[in-house]
This record gives C-alpha cells, structure tokens and sequence, in this order.
C-alpha cells in the first residue's frame, strides 16, 4: 500500500531528476469561475505530462538485476512515454503496449524516446494479458500505470509540491481538482496533502460517460465504465478505478466531477489564451470542472492540476475554434 513514507522517498529519488510545475493564475479565469484559480501545469513535466513522476519513482525502486532485464507498460500515450524515458535514462530497455487508436503523437515519442511500442485494439483485446503475457514470456518488470504503490508514490510528489505552494500562496482550505482515470495521480495526491495540506481536498474530475470514479466513490465500492473508448479524453479512459487506489480515493477524496467534450476543448482553449499553457483533452476536465462546475465547489480558491499536453495538432485546432 502506498504511504506518505513512500512519497517522500520517491521525492528524493526525483530530485534533479523531474520539474517542480508552479501554480498559474489568471485573473480571466479567477472571473469565469467566481474564485482565484491556481493552475498547476503538470503538462510542462517531461514528456509533457504528470506519468514521468510515477514512471522515474518505480523505475529508480528497481534492484539492478530487475532493471537490466528490462521494463513493461501499458498506456494510451502518457505513461508510455514517461516510462519510455525513465527507461532510457536509467539505459535500459523498455516495451510499451498502446491502443491502436491513441493519439500518433504519443505513438510517434514514445518510440523516438526509445520504447519498443506494441498496438492493441482496445474495444476488444485486453492491454492486461498482452502485458502479463510478454512480462512473463521476456522476464521483464511490469511498470502498471495506475494501481502500483512505487507508481503512486512518484505522483504523489505533485501532491508535495501542491501543499508547499499553497502555503506560499496563502491557500490553507480549497478543493485539489485532479485529471483522473485509474487513480494513480489522485490517490497520491490526496495523501501528501493529508500529511502536509489537511486544509486542502483532491477531487477527482472525469469526462462525462467515463466518471467511474465519482461514481464509485458515490456507491461506496468500485463502479465501471460500459466501455473504455468513445470519448476524446482518451488518456483518462479507464475501465475501473484501480483495487489499491479506490480505497485511498474513497478515504480521502471529495465528490467527483465530470464534464462534456465541449467544455474540455473550451477549457484548452482558456488555457491557450489566458494562461499560455497547451492542453490535452484529458488534461484539460480538472480545469472544465473548476470553470463550468463552479456551483458544485466551495471556497474562494481552488487549485487546478493540469495533468497533460500531449494533444495532435488537429484536436487543438478544434479546441481553438472556441475562442472565435
């Protein structure tokens, strides 16, 4: 299970190693939402996204023996590409299993970062068993991306940054709006701030349709998704929250929220204009939410984490058209 024991241990490991992301304002954005917003752009993370914390922080637990056989991963993009780089910095191999139907850019990086990339199509063959099976058949170590206590202890290091910058800031009670699909960046969140930030709330935020978590969390008990593809917040896709992160989302977290397609692609296009910042859908419904579900949050701060900007030019240009 992870602790904050490990998040401060990933913490140390990381150090030199990832970027500390700030807090972004606008004022903009303070007057559509009705209270000051605190960005924190994890999309200038290397690899442009949070998933290189969690991919460094497990990568780096490693024994040498483990680590020269080489590493796993399954992943729409993201965590592909952070294990991939973790990979080659740690100089060694690595394999990363993708959704034929993931953006070509996160295709494209994650084999120039150095990853051996593997196609599936997620509507009907199980990322799951093609990584157990190779896993098993090459002895490598499967990096999960979600539901992975070294995993959750790497993201959990924002969650560390957060509660620092927040005091700086002068924020000691506000909602943490979180990008969430598995729960990896959620869960690890929440438990640095419980240690360092009890003030401050991690609320997970979800596309419309594919808000399994803020329905699990408002059943009590894992809830899934009728499907795991069909929406452009593809890299939040998941088919259930992870068994060792809903315990922890449950624990701690405030209720979920969820937005349509439309108003992540608008809350890209905030971002572009007013904070100067690129999105991706999935990266950009924590920010949707505290804009066009202020009635639903409290308080007169709320801190954003942007999660990701690995976005194709072609969906970019459909979340520009919001501001014309």
């Amino acid at each position: 299970m992870s602790t904050i024991d490990l998040i401060e241990a990933a913490a140390h490991r990381l150090q030199g190693h990832v970027r500390v992301t700030p807090l972004l304002t606008s004022p903009f954005l303070d007057e559509i939402a009705g209270r000051r917003v605190l960005v924190k752009p994890e999309c200038l993370q290397h690899t442009g996204s949070f998933k290189f914390r969690g991919a460094w922080s497990a990568i780096s637990a490693l024994s040498e023996a483990e680590r020269q056989l080489g590493v796993i991963a399954y992943s729409s993009g993201n965590h592909a590409q952070g294990v991939a780089l973790a990979a080659a910095k740690h100089g060694i191999s690595s394999v990363i299993i993708m959704p034929s139907d993931a953006p070509q850019l996160k295709i494209d990086n994650t084999r120039v970062l150095g990853g051996e990339v593997v196609l599936y199509d997620r509507a009907t063959e199980s990322r799951e068993e093609i990584g157990n099976a190779l896993a098993s058949e090459r002895g490598l170590t499967l990096i999960r991306p979600y539901d992975e206590p070294q995993v959750i202890a790497g993201q959990g290091t924002a969650g560390l940054e957060i509660a620092r910058q927040a005091k700086a800031a002068g924020v000691s009670n506000a909602d943490v709006l979180v990008c969430c699909g598995g729960g990896g960046l959620t869960s690890g969140i929440a438990l640095a701030l419980e240690a360092h930030a009890p003030g401050l709330r991690a609320r997970p935020c979800e596309p419309d349709g594919f808000d399994d978590v803020k329905r699990s969390l408002e059943a009590g008990q894992i809830q899934g998704n009728p499907a795991t593809a069909g929406n452009i917040c593809e890299a939040i896709l998941t088919p259930q929250p992870g068994d060792i992160t809903f315990p922890i989302l449950n624990r701690l977290c405030g209720p979920g929220l969820s937005v349509t397609e439309d108003e992540a692609l608008h809350a890209m296009a905030l971002a572009f204009l007013r904070l100067k910042i690129v999105l991706e859908p999935g990266g950009a419904v924590s920010l949707a939410s505290a804009l066009f579900r202020k009635d639903q949050i409290e308080g007169d701060d709320v801190i954003v984490v942007a999660s990701g900007g690995n976005v194709d030019p072609g969906v970019f240009a459909r979340a520009l058209e919001f501001l014309t």
